[in-house]
């Protein structure tokens, strides 16, 4: 998180009661550059401490989900994967072979849905935008023969 707030203190302004595992799950958390999945989460916060055990991660990310800590996507692979709360918005491009997640932010997109909004009438309020995609690089698979 960029200004400094980690999901542990934010957790403390909430009144959360922080257990030593939800503080590892916490850390986890802000140290993924990457979107990890529940298991992945597991797979980290496990190898820091053994005794977190599965449940223990979904409860977790459920209860950091549901006071909006953290943001839960599901990116078409049939599974969700969290990142914490961005400071500044920012939209998601995902590769279908790898699962790789890039973010970008584009004033370009967000001034045309902007006005794609306005057109409507209405005003934007929110929106999440997804980019599924493939390397420019892979062969088209040709279904001619």
């Amino acid at each position: 998180m960029d200004d400094g707030k980690n999901l542990e203190a934010l957790c403390a302004e909430r009144g959360l009661r922080m257990t030593e595992q939800r503080r590892i799950i916490a850390r986890v958390l802000d140290d993924a550059s990457d979107h990890p999945d529940v298991e992945e989460l597991y797979r980290r916060a496990s190898a820091i401490d053994p005794r977190i055990s599965m449940s223990t991660v979904y409860r977790t990310v459920k209860l950091f989900e549901d006071m909006e800590i953290i943001e839960r996507h599901d990116f078409r692979d049939g599974r969700s994967r969290y990142e914490t709360m961005p400071e500044e918005h920012h939209d998601h491009l995902i590769d279908l072979r790898t699962g790789r997640v890039v973010e970008f932010h584009s004033p370009e997109i967000e001034a045309l849905q902007e006005r794609i909004a306005r057109e409507h009438g209405f005003r934007l309020v929110d929106h999440r935008l997804e980019l599924y995609a493939i390397p420019l690089h892979e062969k088209k698979r040709s279904s001619d023969g």
